[in-house]
């Protein structure tokens, strides 16, 4: 189901994850639904580590519903807030806790079936944010724990040449956060959330 361009392997997502969020950026994420290739370049990510991090899921613990933060690296982890399914994948170091939440990308495959999805006269407002990303791509809990890293996935990730320039914030939305930036986002990219 992939193209030309080559998966991410799992030694990709076997890092810190702040590094992978960082270097996620430019790559194509890809969600095949019904033989169709959804998707685009990631333009804006978040990183989430473990217990030691109050905005993570794993914060309190390893509970049913967050349990594939401690799985190997290359798999999906999708959870719902307000109503939204949130598509991330799990990246850390061995022996440690994390992930990395696509938060928006560029659209460029299947867009008229992800205008379907997302009925919106704009497509720079089809994926700017978690929420729009997973409605646009219709993902659901159904892909929790999937490996991006296999080629037939319905989600993986397309290798792509890394982006020369990359803004960094605190992440959106945590009531409490780390004191590193760990949102990371293509600069004067308009497919970025707002």
């Amino acid at each position: 189901m992939a193209s030309d361009q080559s998966v991410l392997p799992v030694e990709f997502y076997e890092r810190s994850p702040e590094d992978v969020a960082r270097d996620l950026l430019g790559k194509n994420l890809i969600r095949v639904l019904d033989g169709e290739r959804l998707g685009g370049a990631v333009v804006e990510t978040e990183a989430y580590h473990g217990l030691a991090d109050p905005a993570s899921r794993a914060f309190h613990g390893r509970k049913n519903y967050n349990s594939p933060m401690w799985d190997p690296p290359g798999r999906l982890f999708i959870y719902n807030v307000h109503k939204y399914w949130m598509l991330n994948v799990v990246a850390h170091r061995v022996d440690e806790v994390g992930g990395v939440l696509f938060r928006a990308i560029e659209p460029t495959y299947g867009l008229k079936t992800m205008r379907k999805l997302r009925s919106v006269g704009d497509d720079r407002e089809m994926a700017n944010g978690p929420g729009k990303l997973t409605l646009a791509l219709g993902v659901t809990h159904e892909l929790n724990g999937f490996p991006v890293t296999d080629p037939d996935c319905p989600v993986h990730i397309l290798d792509a040449p890394c982006v020369a320039d990359c803004c960094t914030s605190h992440r959106i939305g945590v009531t409490r956060d780390l004191p590193e930036d760990l949102r990371f986002y293509i600069p004067g990219n308009r497919f970025v959330s707002k």
